[in-house]
């Protein structure tokens, strides 16, 4: 579909009714209906609206998600958000955290590096976590949003719904109170921890005990302390108050942990709870932006598909927010889902691929709620790049396929992540694989492999998206001036196809490569079939 199209409908379903049941054929047509417009109901929005997939995104809330609540964007993350386009804004807003300051008596006593520092490399050009407020990060996801012709209509909730074998017909309360119908081919739940549709599905999530407690937050603006580190008190309660400078603003987020009994989350009681236990007087607390109170919990569903119904983020999976990992996973699912969604929706693909979801997802959830809850528990303060996720791979999904034998021992295979990598084209104009790979289609790299049949592929592929970049050879795309790419992606001729979602998803020998990757694009993505 044509982008000034996609644009049409998204004005249509945004902007004027969406009235549509599942008998009125003449109504205006929605694929995906998307509860809830945090960073992971945007994320999707992005991936669908520029895969031409008609998406209306609905929020209860009368605005965006306000408070700074979680801050880290990780390498990985910050990977999706240059895909998505929205990397450059990310980082323009954004910044590095600072060293951890701990205070006594009214002085700093030592200083440390809480995120450990870690140099680029020309395979991981993000290598840091980046300090992003959430309320901005969701703002950005939203401008990106508007840019592609979607928007969310705010102040209206999903309040029921139902499904059947060809969508989900949907009931939503606006902000007048009036209650309109919407039918869908699918809905992705993304409503967050207290999910409304994971409830009305009666899915429970299970995990492990976390002892009892809170931690009260706040957006602050005051006077009295530097911007040069993160500071921290530790409280009489064996709790501690920090204050982190916003990169890009001039706020202070606050986190105190058990700092009372009951937790007053009033301006005042703020303004209180830092002069209590900071050297810092109620009167340098100039302005109190947000307040919120955060309650352990963490757990995860069995099953994130139901039917013609996808539980995304939160609604899928709640985690300490220990390691800064949740709202990372929760963007990676939109991430995941996304594509499979289009390839389905727009190239053909079998509904069998959309069960890759959970299959793919699900596991990745469980390593990351065991990783959370142990930092959780131990009170540790390092952030190591363990946490990055850029070991995040998927080695055993059914739509991975690694076909070579007697590979070196920590060899780039089938199932793991495709790095960047700097390289120049044919006519010596400076790249990276990461601008070839950006974009909702899939990529045939094909390394030292000249006599691949590219005309092949591309009948093979029929509608999906699907570009092929030679390196080496008579006739290549890219050139390796540096050696980069092959010490990302090794020295033995091979051929590799990378998902849109930037997985290997098949690698093979040259002399077998045509045949396996039309296989892949026939059985799983929604080519037709052709004969190599």
């Amino acid at each position: 579909m044509a982008l000034n199209s996609v644009k049409e409908t998204f004005a249509h379903l945004t902007e004027g009714t969406f009235e549509a049941t599942a008998g009125d054929a003449t109504a205006p047509p929605v694929d995906v209906l998307v509860s809830g417009a945090g960073p992971t109901g945007l994320a999707l929005g992005i991936d669908l609206a520029r895969r031409g997939v008609t998406t209306l995104i609905v929020e209860r809330q009368t605005t965006l998600s306000p408070g700074a609540r979680g801050t880290g964007v990780q390498p990985r993350t910050q990977e999706v958000y240059d895909d998505l386009g929205v990397l450059p804004a990310a980082r323009a807003a954004g910044g590095v955290y600072p060293p951890m300051a701990l205070w006594e008596d009214g002085r700093i006593v030592r200083t440390h590096e809480m995120v450990e520092r870690v140099a680029p490399t020309p395979s991981t050009p993000h290598s840091e976590g980046l300090m992003l407020p959430q309320w901005r990060n969701v703002r950005l996801l939203h401008d990106r949003l508007r840019d592609l012709g979607g928007s969310v209509r705010l102040a209206t909730a999903l309040t029921d719904f139902t499904q059947d074998d060809d969508g989900v017909t949907a009931r939503l309360t606006g902000p007048d109170a009036a209650v309109h119908t919407v039918r869908a081919r699918y809905l992705v739940a993304c409503d967050g921890g207290g999910s409304t549709v994971r409830k009305q599905l009666g899915v429970r999530m299970t995990g492990p005990e976390l002892a009892p407690g809170h931690a009260v937050l706040a957006d602050v603006r005051l006077d009295g302390l530097d911007r040069d580190h993160w500071h921290r008190w530790t409280l009489p309660s064996g709790g501690f108050l920090g204050l982190l400078p916003l990169a890009g603003t001039d706020d202070f987020q606050m986190l105190a942990a058990a700092a009372t009994a009951e937790p007053d989350t009033s301006h005042e009681a703020i303004r209180d709870l830092i002069a209590t236990h900071t050297h810092l007087t109620r009167d340098q607390v100039r302005e109190v932006l947000w307040t919120s109170v955060y309650r352990p919990k963490a757990g995860m569903v069995d099953t994130y598909r139901h039917g013609r119904v996808f539980l995304a983020g939160d609604a899928a999976h709640i985690h300490s927010p220990a390691g800064g990992q949740g709202l990372n996973t929760s963007v990676q699912d939109a991430y995941n889902l996304g594509w499979k969604l289009g390839q389905v929706l727009r190239h053909g693909a079998p509904d069998a691929l959309l069960d890759t979801y959970e299959t793919e997802r699900r596991p990745i959830a469980a390593d990351i709620l065991a990783t959370s809850t142990r930092l959780h528990r131990s009170g540790s303060l390092h952030r190591g790049r363990e946490l990055h996720q850029l070991g995040i791979g998927y080695p055993d999904s059914p739509l991975t396929r690694e076909l070579r034998t007697d590979l070196a021992e920590g060899a780039r295979t089938a199932g793991d992540r495709a790095p960047d990598a700097p390289c120049t084209t044919a006519d010596g104009t400076p790249t990276h694989l990461f601008d070839v790979f950006r974009g909702p289609h899939f990529t045939v790299l094909a390394l030292d492999a000249p006599d691949l049949d590219t005309t092949a592929l591309t009948e093979a592929a029929g509608t999906t998206p699907l570009r092929t970049v030679h390196v080496g050879g008579p006739t290549p795309d890219l050139l390796d001036p540096d050696g980069h790419l092959r010490a990302a992606y090794g020295t033995t001729p091979t051929v590799f196809l990378i998902r849109p979602d930037g997985y290997v998803a098949v690698a093979a020998p040259p002399e077998s490569a045509a045949a396996a990757i039309t296989e892949a694009l026939r059985s799983h993505f929604g080519a037709a079939p052709v004969a190599v």
